[in-house]
């Protein structure tokens, strides 16, 4: 089981600083760091330099991953605080947020979508809050359950886009 091999990677690198044992970690969740990542940003460069972050923070704070639940639930709680704490540092942050309306009608320039299903959810994320975003992306993208933050973040998506539920629930 995959989440079994990475608590025994996680041990190595915390017992004895083994690197290589991290690099594994690494090759094995950045994909996904850099997606969740990419979904909270907007911006491939922004995602990946702070997906460099993410796994300095991790490295220097694995000692603090109980092992209770998934390592990459842990990595992508890591990966959310690196970015609010980007966000913090960058007055700018404010600004871009408040013009994604205007930007939805014409691609970012910093954001290469690659099929329009994409640049749909970005333009359906756009209208979440950054905690509600990051959940949504947390649940869909890698498999993490927060039903009710969930509902509601479906809700606030259907009501600012008039979309009736066709799911099945």
């Amino acid at each position: 089981m995959r989440n079994g091999e990475d608590h025994q990677l996680v041990a190595r690198v915390v017992s004895a600083q083994d690197t290589a044992a991290f690099g594994e970690l690494v090759r094995r969740h950045q994909s996904q760091v850099r997606n969740f990542l990419r979904k909270l940003t907007g911006d491939i460069a922004a995602a990946d330099d702070l997906s460099q972050d993410c796994f300095m923070h991790a490295w220097d704070k694995l000692q603090t991953f109980s092992g209770r639940g998934s390592f990459i639930g842990w990595l992508l709680k890591v990966a959310y605080t690196t970015f609010l704490q980007s966000k913090r540092k960058s007055k700018r942050y404010a600004e871009i947020l408040e013009q994604v309306g205007h930007k939805m009608e014409t691609e970012g320039q910093n954001y290469s979508v690659q099929s329009d299903e994409v640049s749909d959810l970005d333009k359906l994320l756009a209208v979440l809050d950054d905690d509600e975003r990051a959940i949504m992306v947390m649940s869909y993208a890698c498999g993490l359950s927060v039903k009710s933050v969930i509902f509601r973040g479906k809700q606030k998506i259907r009501t600012s886009f008039d979309i009736k539920d066709h799911q099945h629930g």
